[in-house]
């Protein structure tokens, strides 16, 4: 039987998911170990100490499929192996850059592909739970806008820590001299969003529906777990 159908459920997948907050708690207390720049780590890993006990308080409310799990932790790996090198010098950039002939470390393009990617599956998910959208064209177009929102709204974190920090903010910034770096970023957030959009959602679409239903709620949208294919 398939892994994914085995953890069809919340209680089925709890143990795997405890071993995956442990695994997180750990790069976390790696991570944070004489990182390059503190303050770079603090504003890097940051949506990791916010998401984590969100995460867990929402588990038993509102549990999320095994593939949207699986991602964030992905995402999370990565933000902290920014937080600990800064995204300009994470060795894998520096590897991918010297096999493609780069003259920049290309680990910040990554990041924010993933910053696509994975919220791109949460809003979707939130979305169809929720039966707040249910025409599948609109889903797609509502998705990309919340992606474009929070890529949008972390380059205005990054402007603001710059006007606050000055040259204390170089590292978190990250630009490595790009004078388009800001719109690459929105670029590659929205390429990651497409991307999880054109592979994941029918993916996504069996794991809702294989989760508990929520308990009945008043209204229109009372009972509706998930929207069909």
């Amino acid at each position: 039987m398939p892994i994914y159908a085995q953890l069809s459920s919340p209680r089925d997948r709890t143990p795997w998911l405890i071993g995956a907050s442990l695994a997180l708690m750990t790069f976390l207390l790696l991570s944070s170990w004489r990182p390059f720049d503190r303050l770079t780590w603090w504003l890097e890993v940051a949506p990791v100490l916010i998401a984590l006990p969100v995460l867990w308080l929402s588990y038993r409310r509102f549990p999320l499929s095994t593939l949207l799990y699986a991602c964030i932790f992905l995402h999370a790996c990565i933000l902290l192996a920014g937080g600990a090198y800064t995204y300009a010098r994470v060795p894998l950039g520096h590897w991918v850059a010297e096999w493609l002939g780069l003259a920049r470390n290309p680990y910040d393009k990554l990041g924010h592909f993933a910053q696509g990617f994975v919220p791109a599956l949460v809003a979707r998910e939130v979305l169809l739970r929720g039966a707040w959208v249910r025409e599948r064209r609109m889903l797609g177009f509502l998705v990309l806008c919340v992606v474009l929102a929070i890529s949008a709204s972390y380059e205005l974190i990054e402007w603001g820590a710059a006007v606050a920090l000055g040259q204390g903010a170089d590292e978190f910034l990250g630009t490595q001299g790009d004078p388009f770096d800001t719109q690459s970023d929105m670029g590659f957030a929205l390429l990651g969003g497409f991307v999880a959009l054109v592979t994941c959602a029918s993916w996504q679409d069996r794991q809702i529906r294989r989760l508990a239903p929520p308990p009945a709620q008043s209204g229109p949208r009372a009972g509706t777990a998930g929207a069909p294919d």
